[in-house]
């Protein structure tokens, strides 16, 4: 078999995944970054403790999560770190939706986040080798981000 003849196995992706922990208005919190066949669930405990503020400690703080943090281990890293577990399925927003009209949708704000990140055209694809270079460029982004979320400047 010859070297331009390999196959890629089915799982192996080659790129990055950005990790982001938001608060309730989409303002990054926390960053990191992987390979891009890391799972998600396998890289929360790193998120969540590598918060840049210090979390208020009077205050009851909820972290919302979908469908790929709903093993044991990652509800007691959430429990561990003083947050209250939110995991909900795909369906199960949809129908809380259609039973109280009143209840706000809380998936897209990280989503969200991630579309302002993406805004950057030198974040949207990544060219940078190293990785402290391309994490330097989204804090950078994060903090225009954060900037923009505090109020008119215009």
């Amino acid at each position: 078999m010859r070297p331009s003849d390999t196959i890629r196995r089915i799982g192996e992706k080659n790129g990055s995944k950005r990790h982001l922990l938001v608060d309730g208005r989409g303002v990054p919190l926390s960053i990191v970054v992987t390979g891009a066949n890391r799972h998600d669930v396998t890289q929360l405990e790193l998120v969540l403790d590598e918060i840049v503020i210090s979390r208020p400690e009077d205050v009851e703080q909820h972290l919302c999560a979908d469908k790929g943090y709903s093993g044991e281990p990652a509800y007691q890293a959430i429990i561990d770190r003083n947050y209250i577990p939110h995991v909900k399925q795909r369906g199960e927003e949809i129908q809380e939706k259609k039973d109280n009209p009143s209840y706000k949708n809380r998936r897209w704000v990280v989503e969200v986040s991630h579309s302002w990140f993406n805004r950057f055209r030198k974040l949207l694809v990544r060219y940078e080798k190293l990785n402290d270079t391309y994490l330097a460029l989204l804090h950078m982004a994060a903090a225009i981000i954060a900037f923009r979320k505090t109020g008119v400047i215009y």
